[in-house]
């Protein structure tokens, strides 16, 4: 007899491990299928998906490590220290990156034992409906038959891959072979200029590569804030980063001596970069194959996204919902989690919300980059009057303390009811920052809300309070 559970996610990352959890708080039999075993020396299936173990958990130790080493090799001295040679033992870093995901991901397997989740070692695909729910069939060393009520389906995505362009992982590498260097190359380069190849450059150019970066887009960082984008594009470039847009790829070639990339510049001419290895990063697609999605009469739109109610995250297939990545929306683990919950309490019957509005954007370079809400030129385009207040970190004492002078807070207020449309960082510890942003937002605060609560002293929090009185000509230490 085939087991039979209330609800069954598909896919154990972030989305999918923390709506098992919270089906599981409310009271549902629940089991989660996961089949990737993300290079597990047991050749086991391993819980937190692409975030947890080849993207943002692993990305942000290998950046933790690479700041270590260039403030050390490069600002002690400014705080009068005095170091002798500088090292970096790149195999020890990046064992020290696993070793952290392997915790990590251990504990999600703890919070599955305690919150009574069965875990199904397999991959799942739907085989049809009966009268008792969704017959899911996991393919796994133990191939069986399971039956769920309801389904949420939380499959996440993978790197895109350029046609003719094949991806090794040793040469040419999309997200996970950039994670596994085990020595600094010594030219590095990066096709797109987005987030991941933005912070996985910042690693490398730290630990010493010369890194030369191609986007295709003629706009550096269009999702951000013009001001912020700019401010970034000047910042990353002074640091090393050699940055080019609009570039037109030609073709690639590798052989033992690295890589050859051909490629036209914004002005139309030709270019070659010649590098040992060459990241490609030019965004991710959905996993939405393989899923036997047409069993159950679902269709994926040209993008290969599930088509969702907006509110619920349900899908045509009643009972079946999708979450993260595979459905429409930004390609954040924390808007995952969201839809996760937001999933599970929707089959208990509860009336859960989310404001896309309010999710918050991270860039993990140096400095950081965090946003949420609508940027200066979003609010332009729409003819929203507003009014902007801005203010750097240089003329903060915690940020002078701290040797991170750079970067401003910038936020937009409506010009009649000073509601915060958006708040927009770049500078030390951002990701942190931003969550008061988020909040004020989701509580439709003015910006005179900020402005008027007392922030502790000396903060780089003060920033963000300075920017909301700039919004009024009020800054005090400007």
């Amino acid at each position: 007899m085939s087991q039979a559970f209330d609800v069954l996610v598909i896919g154990g990352g972030p989305g999918g491990y923390i709506a098992a959890i919270r089906a599981a708080q409310l009271g549902f039999k629940v089991a989660c299928a996961e089949s990737n075993a993300y290079d597990d020396p047991k050749g086991e299936p391993r819980l937190g998906g692409t975030c947890l173990n080849v993207g943002c958990i692993p990305s942000k130790a290998l950046l933790a490590s690479s700041e270590e080493f260039e403030k050390i090799g490069h600002h002690a001295a400014d705080h009068g220290i005095k170091v002798g040679s500088v090292s970096i033992d790149s195999k020890k870093m990046v064992q020290r990156k696993d070793d952290i995901v392997t915790k990590m991901t251990g504990g999600i397997q703890f919070l599955f034992r305690k919150n009574k989740i069965t875990l199904l070692k397999g991959h799942a695909s739907f085989e049809g409906k009966g009268a008792d729910g969704y017959q899911v069939k996991i393919d796994g060393k133990d191939k069986e038959t399971v039956t769920a009520k309801n389904v949420i389906i939380a499959t996440g995505s993978k790197a895109r891959h350029l046609p003719g362009l094949p991806v090794d992982n040793v040469l040419i590498c999309d997200n996970e072979g950039a994670l596994k260097f085990e020595s600094v190359p010594k030219k590095l380069g990066v096709i797109g200029a987005g987030v991941i190849g933005l912070e996985l450059g910042s690693v490398w150019r730290r630990l010493g590569s010369e890194v030369t970066v191609l986007e295709a887009l003629p706009s550096f960082l269009a999702a951000c804030d013009v001001s912020i984008a700019k401010e970034a594009q000047k910042l990353f470039t002074k640091q090393g980063l050699n940055i080019n847009m609009g570039v037109k790829i030609g073709d690639v070639k590798a052989d033992k001596k690295g890589v050859v990339v051909n490629y036209t510049d914004s002005a139309g001419k030709a270019a070659k970069l010649e590098c040992d290895r060459l990241i490609v990063s030019v965004g991710r697609v959905p996993n939405t194959d393989k899923l036997g999605l047409d069993k159950i009469g679902l269709k994926v739109d040209e993008r290969g996204f599930i088509p969702i109610d907006d509110h619920t995250c349900a899908t045509t297939a009643a009972g079946v919902y999708a979450v993260g990545d595979v459905v429409r929306g930004p390609m954040l683990a924390h808007k995952a989690e969201d839809e996760g919950v937001l999933a599970a309490e929707v089959i208990a019957g509860q009336k859960p919300h989310i404001d896309y509005n309010c999710i918050p954007w991270v860039i993990y370079t140096d400095p950081e980059i965090a946003w949420v809400g609508k940027t200066e030129q979003a609010l332009k385009e729409a003819g929203i009057a507003y009014k902007a207040g801005q203010f750097p970190f240089m003329a903060n004492g915690r940020a002078l303390g701290m040797g991170r002078s750079d970067g401003f807070v910038k936020v937009l207020a409506d010009a009649k009811t000073d509601e915060i449309l958006g708040v927009h960082i770049i500078g030390p510890n951002a990701s942190d920052l931003i969550a008061e942003a988020a909040v004020a937002m989701e509580f439709k605060a003015a910006a005179e809300d900020i402005a008027r609560i007392c922030h502790p002293h000396p903060s780089l929090s003060e920033v963000v309070r300075e920017a909301a009185l700039a919004t009024d000509q009020r800054a005090l230490n400007m």
